[in-house]
């Protein structure tokens, strides 16, 4: 695994901007009353703040030859900065930087940059004006022989890119899932409501409070959170076992302090109805009920798709109406059912890789090259 860069791994520098880039007027300040054609497929970048500086698409221009890609465009009264790869046209008021080392990458890291910059300029007796934003100076990270460290700046933006999408895609893992099954995407298949207590063996959390966390712990305490799978800490078998649920050494329940994975963990208050598939063993809050599938194992793919309609019956408990355990077994979830009546546990693990075989690959093949 290749080292995280950070941003203090670099020593920083102002430059002034107008030294190291070339800082022009647009080539082309078209009006846009003043257009010609049809829409086309050149952008017009104008001083919006929306959709890239982006107000429509157009067709070439008589005469007028557009401005290359693979620069910034700064709109100074506006304090609008933004990178555009490919060639475009512009309306007015428009300056355009660039640079032989530019790119996409680098580009928005030296964007932040400018933004600072160009938010001190007003339109008072310090105006912004071309002048001005050439004097203007831009911190930024400076490589071993003092010029721009281009090739950290590019890696960094990628580095962060590459991190956003990761969590982009668990999100959208995570929605598609939900509007597979709440949004009709089974309608051919019979629905039946049955009883938590009819289909889950349901158990109670254990700790009132947290067991002490170890640094080499590798036991996953879960806890009432909507976030990191349920996860608040790791301990240790030794402390849990050690430690009972009010901190002391003297209750004799150790053998319910531990519980095996393969089950979805609910939280029933804080939080309240946030569940999660739990494939490895763990130790919990009270806060936290576990359900295991009564007859049967929960695999991956059956979780995932209980765990939408279990959300879903959680939805009328608050932090106020917690979710305990006794009302959770009078909670009711709807299932696809087989020819017995019963629910059908086959069809839902085959149609959850199904989907996660076609739908998901589709979005996240979309997302990786971004």
């Amino acid at each position: 695994m290749s080292k995280e860069l950070k941003l203090t791994d670099r020593e920083w520098e102002e430059v002034v901007f107008g030294e190291v880039f070339d800082i022009r007027s647009t080539r082309t300040g078209l009006d846009k009353k003043k257009l010609s054609g049809e829409e086309g497929e050149i952008p017009y970048i104008t001083r919006t703040d929306n959709n890239n500086g982006i107000d429509g698409f157009i067709t070439p221009q008589y005469g007028i030859r557009e401005d290359e890609g693979n620069v910034i465009t700064i709109g100074l009264d506006t304090q609008t900065v933004f990178y555009q790869g490919a060639s475009f046209y512009t309306g007015q008021n428009i300056q355009v930087v660039r640079h032989a080392q530019l790119n996409k990458y680098n580009a928005l890291f030296i964007i932040r940059a400018i933004k600072v910059l160009v938010q001190k300029f007003s339109w008072g007796s310090c105006g912004a004006t071309l002048t001005r934003l050439r004097r203007g100076k831009l911190y930024l990270p400076i490589a071993v022989d003092g010029t721009l460290d281009w090739e950290f700046m590019s890696a960094y933006i990628q580095q962060e890119g590459e991190r956003l999408i990761a969590s982009a895609r668990k999100k959208l893992e995570k929605q598609l899932l939900g509007n597979i099954v709440s949004l009709g995407a089974l309608n051919d298949r019979e629905w039946k409501g049955f009883f938590f207590s009819d289909i889950f063996e349901i158990v109670d959390g254990y700790y009132n409070k947290k067991p002490p966390v170890s640094e080499d712990g590798t036991l996953p305490f879960l806890g009432a959170t909507q976030s990191q799978n349920g996860l608040t800490g790791f301990t240790s078998a030794e402390l849990v076992m050690r430690y009972d649920k009010v901190g002391g050494t003297s209750m004799p329940d150790k053998q319910k302090r531990l519980y095996r994975g393969n089950c979805i963990a609910i939280t029933n208050n804080g939080s309240v109805g946030h569940a999660y598939y739990q494939a490895t063993g763990f130790t919990c809050s009270h806060d936290v009920t576990l359900v295991y599938l009564k007859g049967g194992e929960m695999t991956k793919h059956l979780a995932l798709f209980l765990i939408p309609s279990i959300q879903k019956a959680g939805e009328s408990f608050t932090y106020a109406k917690k979710w305990r355990p006794i009302r959770m077994r009078r909670s009711k979830l709807m299932l696809p059912i087989g020819a017995d009546g019963m629910p059908d546990w086959e069809f839902m693990s085959a149609f959850m890789q199904r989907m996660e075989h076609e739908t998901l690959s589709k979005a996240l093949a979309f997302f990786k090259p971004k």
